[in-house]
């Protein structure tokens, strides 16, 4: 038996043992021939010695075996042969060759594929411990040679292969002739005299196995000593088997052809590649091999988060990404006749190096672009998978800074080579880059773009400059937002400059130019056509118009922020409409993969708009609207019910119908409150309760907020004195009205006459007297009543059946109804949810103008006079 598998331990087996563990992988051939020597010995010393006990037994006994005696010889009968790593792969590579043989012969092009890419992948493993087997070079030149004569029968024949048949053959016809390139010398000294090159591969066999026989033993410290150090060349590393991988500048671009091939594959070591090619950094010499091989590893180091189950870049890698892209547009910047381009040739020759004469350009092929507009996506997803709340996000966040100036220097090196090129392609890329840069300025106080700007100017080198944003610019953020929009306006269209558009009304209505950001936005007509874009740009033309609504509110126009914030705020998805969460509904019918690209879609927590001052803005500009109006329609029954805000009537319906009401716990229970003291006259207890609410601390300047409340209350509260007073009144002195509201009496004469002028009293102002006298309308009968009733409950129910039909036939309703009225211009605006088709209406009982005249739906367009 053979001693791996003896149970005692003779001292010649345990010295052999010991040997065994100094012998390295391209020993083990030594091995086991001399185990198996070995193991002829000891089967013959053991018949002997088992001749010899059987010579000892007599009589019936000596023909008789135990069990244990059976097993045992069994055991011996068996030999155990020990194969090396190297002779496996070599065995393997062998029926690999066979089953491409087999399929040549019945012209099975599907199965030559297959083996083929497995052959290629078993090479690459025999390469790193040896030299190339002959019968590999043997295999592809016969399969080349095969391929050739098949293209020339296809050509002559008129039968052709099946599907699956075909789609292998145009691969190998795809892979092979780049694959020989590698191995043209070889293949052609095999092409020359195939009987002797495979005749001399034996030979070498032979001539290995005997040498076998002679290797000296490796003791540990010749081990030791024999790992490689660095030298004049380069410097070694010891791969499998025990031999050394050398790393020298003219092998740097064949080993990254080889992990180009890898890519994308299965089981590919990315970790171990990125290694290589830090190594090959070390030994590159000319710039062209630094431009190479930065543009592998970046790509490479992006291929990680692809397929680790992380769904971000870790910041580690992120980092090291950002660092080799800035060393590698420094190296771009410094050799300007090597320019990395999209869409140029691949250099095929990795023996020699391309070297272009003086004054030309040499191309290479890649994208700076792609390369900042993922290092921009991965920093976003980082962003939205950290807790905001934590001190890891600001860590994280201060990331931006080096990102933005890899944007500005990618822009710059774009426009310099648009300067040569005015090709479609440099023009998308400046575009693109240009898009970057606003992303990241836009939605950001003037004086954080100021210390960006300023930041990022200083790392560029002085050398540098831009034509589209000259150096020193940034000081200005507003010409330099309108310099990039501008510049997107004339060289780009579709969704770019959608988005350049809105991101300029978005930066115009965050600084409080209301009206400049409502005249764009009209302008743009995207609220026509904002369903045909994609979902990123609804989103950004959702936050655009939260922001208009905002600045108007800054600016006292209550009424048109009441307008524009009702199209989000309204619908009760605010989360969901400005990517700022998502809502899990029990009952929903959302797939995982819809969640994904949901989650995939939200914003990082510093581009967040506050829902809870959103939502306290909403409420507040309804309560200014809704409370004059419940007091109007409670003073005269004749008037249609008009409802302005269902959203706050539901709030304050709700609030109403408690049996007890405590103090106000949150923001909007302060609203609700504030306006029940309104509603009962008590304006001095509605702003002092509306501006105790701490919300309004975050906004820029509160105290001018807190004082444009108080006004907007004192306003309000007189309109809605007088609807509620009005029937009882005959005439009523300004000055008593001065008096009550704290307001001059100009503002008490200017408010009365605007009323009357939109026919909401029934009044006349005597200027001379300083009084308001009302006129007594016509009572309406009990028969009017119930008709104004009925009209109003006919209209409802129409209301009702138009929103089911609209819902069941999916929008057509609406189209035919366009159709069939006025020229196509009556209606909403499609994609846009939550109202009917007449709409609201204004306070004076006119109904807003249809179409393209008003901004989503009415939002602004309505706020407008005619």
């Amino acid at each position: 038996m053979s001693r791996f598998f003896h149970g005692g331990a003779s001292d010649s087996e345990s010295s052999t043992s010991d040997e065994e563990e100094l012998y390295s992988d391209h020993d083990e051939e030594e091995l086991s021939e001399e185990e198996e020597s070995s193991e002829e010995e000891e089967e013959t010393s053991e018949e002997e010695s088992s001749e010899e006990e059987e010579g000892g037994r007599t009589g019936a006994s000596r023909f008789m075996r135990d069990v244990s005696e059976s097993e045992e010889s069994e055991d011996e009968d068996r030999v155990t042969v020990v194969k090396s790593a190297k002779d496996k792969r070599l065995e393997e590579l062998e029926s690999t060759v066979r089953l491409i043989e087999n399929a040549e012969k019945i012209n099975d092009w599907a199965v030559i594929s297959t083996e083929f890419d497995k052959l290629n992948r078993q090479i690459v493993k025999i390469n790193q411990t040896g030299p190339t087997p002959k019968i590999y070079i043997k295999t592809i030149a016969d399969l080349e040679d095969f391929l050739n004569e098949t293209i020339t029968k296809q050509k002559v024949s008129t039968k052709k292969m099946n599907a699956s048949n075909a789609k292998g053959f145009n691969a190998v016809k795809q892979r092979i002739k780049k694959n020989n390139k590698e191995y043209a010398a070889e293949i052609e000294k095999y092409r020359k005299d195939k009987e002797d090159y495979m005749e001399d591969d034996e030979e070498a066999d032979a001539a290995a196995a005997a040498a076998a026989f002679i290797k000296p033993k490796i003791s540990r410290l010749d081990r030791v000593e024999a790992v490689p150090t660095k030298d004049e060349e380069g410097f070694a590393t010891v791969g499998r088997g025990g031999k050394a991988l050398q790393y020298t500048p003219e092998s740097i671009l064949k080993h990254l052809r080889i992990i180009l091939e890898s890519r994308g594959k299965k089981n590919t070591d990315r970790v171990e590649q990125i290694k290589t090619m830090e190594r090959l950094l070390e030994v590159a010499q000319t710039p062209y091999q630094r431009i190479r091989v930065y543009l592998t590893l970046i790509a490479t180091r992006f291929d990680l988060s692809s397929t680790s189950a992380v769904t971000y870049m870790s910041p580690e890698q992120w980092k090291l990404a950002e660092r080799e892209l800035s060393t590698l547009l420094s190296i771009l910047e410094e050799n300007r006749n090597f320019v990395v381009c999209e869409g140029a040739e691949e250099w095929e020759d990795d023996e020699k190096q391309p070297q272009p004469p003086e004054g030309e350009v040499f191309r290479i092929p890649g994208s700076i672009v792609s390369f900042v507009e993922r290092l921009d996506d991965e920093l976003t997803r980082s962003l939205q998978h950290i807790d905001p709340h934590t001190a890891e996000y600001i860590e994280r966040l201060s990331d931006e800074q080096s990102l933005y100036n890899n944007i500005v220097r990618a822009q710059l090196y774009v426009e310099e080579l648009g300067k040569t090129d005015k090709s479609e392609p440099r023009q998308d890329s400046i575009n693109r880059v240009v898009m970057r840069r606003l992303e990241h300025v836009y939605f950001k106080p003037s004086q954080v773009v100021t210390i960006l700007e300023d930041a990022t100017w200083k790392a560029i080198p002085s050398n540098l400059d831009s034509t589209i944003t000259p150096r020193g610019n940034g000081t200005d953020v507003h010409a330099l937002v309108q310099t990039l929009c501008n510049y997107l306006f004339k060289y780009s269209d579709g969704i770019i400059r959608a988005r350049a558009m809105l991101c300029q009304i978005y930066f115009l209505a965050l600084h409080d130019n209301y009206y400049r950001a409502r005249d764009l936005m009209l302008m743009s007509h995207l609220t026509e056509n904002i369903s045909n874009f994609d979902v990123g740009t609804q989103i950004l033309f959702n936050r655009t118009l939260v922001q208009i609504g905002l600045c108007a509110f800054r600016a006292g126009l209550i009424y048109e922020a009441q307008n524009t914030l009702s199209e989000v705020c309204g619908s009760g998805r605010q989360k969901e409409l400005l990517a700022q969460g998502i809502i899990l509904q029990r009952y929903s019918s959302v797939t995982p993969e819809q969640e994904r690209l949901e989650r995939q879609r939200q914003l990082p927590f510093h581009m967040h708009i506050n829902l809870e001052l959103l939502e306290c803005i909403y409420l507040t500009s309804s309560m200014f609207l809704e409370v004059p109006l419940m007091a109007q329609t409670s003073s005269s029954p004749e008037m249609k019910r008009r409802v302005i805000s269902k959203t706050f009537r539901r709030m304050l319906d709700y609030n109403e119908r408690q049996v007890f009401t405590g103090p106000p716990e949150n923001t909007r229970d302060g609203v609700i409150m504030s306006a029940k003291f309104l509603a009962a006259g008590d304006w001095k207890k509605a702003a002092e309760l509306l501006n105790s609410i701490k919300i309004w601390d975050l906004m820029s300047h509160p105290d001018k907020i807190k004082e444009m409340l108080t006004q907007q209350i004192q306003e309000e509260g007189l309109r809605t004195y007088l609807f509620t007073y009005a029937p009882f009144y005959d005439t009523l002195s300004i000055a008593t009205l001065s008096n009550m509201f704290e307001l001059p009496e100009k503002k008490i004469a200017a408010i009365v006459s605007r009323m009357i002028s939109h026919e909401e009293l029934a009044a006349a102002l005597d200027q001379v007297n300083g009084a308001i006298v009302f006129r007594k309308g016509v009572e309406l009968s009990r028969l009017q009543s119930q008709i104004v009733t009925l009209a109003d409950k006919s209209m409802s129910l129409l209301e009702a059946n138009e929103k089911t039909l609209e819902q069941r036939t999916q929008g057509m309703a609406n189209a035919f109804q366009r159709d069939q009225g006025a020229g196509g211009r009556g209606g909403r605006g499609a994609g846009r949810a939550g109202q009917t088709r007449g709409g609201p209406r204004l306070p004076g009982g006119q109904q807003r103008r249809p179409g393209g005249q008003q901004f989503s739906g009415g939002a602004l367009g309505g706020a407008i006079k005619a």
